[in-house]
Order: C-alpha cells, then structure tokens, then sequence
C-alpha cells in the first residue's frame, strides 16, 4: 500500500476510535423494560389523533389540580416520535406539587389564567415568576418543579415533553407513600423531625 493512500485510513481510524466515545444508548423511555424472550411477533401502535385534552379534569382533590397526559399509554401514535404533552387543570389555589421528569425537558404555555412557575436547581436556586396566558417557560430535565394556580379563577397550562414517556417522581407521594413504605426513622431523621411528624404527615397520604 502506498503511504499516500494509507494516511486517510490511519486518519479515518483515529477520528473513530476518539470520537467512539461520545455515542451512546437513548435515553430511558420508561423505568425499567423486561424483554419478551417468547415473542415471535413485533407490534406497531398507529393511534395518530388525540382527542383528550377536549374536556376539562376534575380537580376536586387535595391539590385542586387535574393532569391529562398525551403519552405514549394514552395516545399510542407517539410511539418512537420522541414527545408528549399533558393538559394541566386548576382550581383557584390549584398546586402542582413539587416533581421531577427523570426522562424529559418540560416546556409550558399558560392557556389560561395566573400561574406561578418555580424550578430548584441542582445548587439549591429557586427560578420563579408569575406568567399569565400565552407566556411560556421550560423546565431542564429532572431538576425538581412546581406550579400554582395564582389567579381568581381557574387555570390552565398545555406542557410538551422531549420523552415519550418523561414519567413523574412527585415527592410527597414518594417520600411518603412508597410501598413498601420508607421507615419512619429513617425520615425522620431526614428532616430533622420527631418521628410523630412522619406519621401525622403519613396519614394525611393514607399510609401510615
């Protein structure tokens, strides 16, 4: 081989073998994924129109807030397309609790109403504001959120997802609903509190 030709290879090979590294497996589309060994067939969803954001949720409960979601469970013409949304109903005082996305970036547009946006990001600073209809906000992946419903009447946001499944870790329900549950001590001693605080806010859940 001539040393002319054998350059460009030697050249192509080291850019390979450097830039290898920055590939990698896609994000995680949901918790955990349990291969079907006995399968003998593949299955394609084609579900491609959405109707469910058409009526408004019941937000008659503790938070005051309805979630509708647009994923891939519910709407299947999102499966392998990269996205999803949710309608987000409130009640006046309506509270999305503190969350994260482990699987997505959120962005949101207020439709309707007042509503208080705030995110904590990984060095303990709170990013809040106050938007109203037709403003929009972005929340970076996984960093812990919340929104409340700050107006008169009720509120309502659309929120898309780069995830077809960006799934939600809602803190109180994980720190005090889990099942099996969190001992008491072992919280307790996380917030710094007399384990009788656990267990009245436990109750509160339904879990004690």
């Amino acid at each position: 081989m001539k040393m002319s030709s054998f350059f460009p290879i030697l050249i192509f090979c080291m850019i390979l073998f450097f830039t290898s590294p920055c590939y990698s497996d896609p994000d995680q589309l949901q918790d955990f994924c349990v291969a079907d060994l006995n399968a003998t067939t593949t299955s394609l969803n084609g579900d491609f129109f959405f109707s469910g954001f058409t009526k408004e949720g019941n937000t008659n409960n503790n938070f005051g807030l309805a979630i509708t979601p647009g994923n891939v469970l519910s709407f299947p013409g999102l499966n392998t397309l990269g996205l999803s949304m949710n309608r987000v109903d409130y009640a006046p005082g309506g509270v999305n609790p503190l969350h994260s996305h482990p699987r997505a970036t959120e962005a949101g547009v207020i439709i309707k109403g007042k509503v208080l946006v705030g995110f904590i990001s990984t060095t303990n600073v709170l990013y809040s504001k106050v938007l109203k209809a037709g403003e929009m906000f972005v929340i970076p992946k996984g960093l812990v959120h919340f929104q409340k419903n700050v107006g008169r009447g009720k509120a309502v946001t659309i929120t898309s997802f780069n995830s077809q499944l960006p799934g939600a870790a809602v803190l109180p329900a994980t720190i005090f609903v889990s099942n099996p549950a969190i001992p008491n001590d072992i919280l307790a001693k996380n917030f710094q509190v007399n384990e009788t605080v656990i267990t009245s806010i436990k109750s509160k859940f339904g879990s004690s």
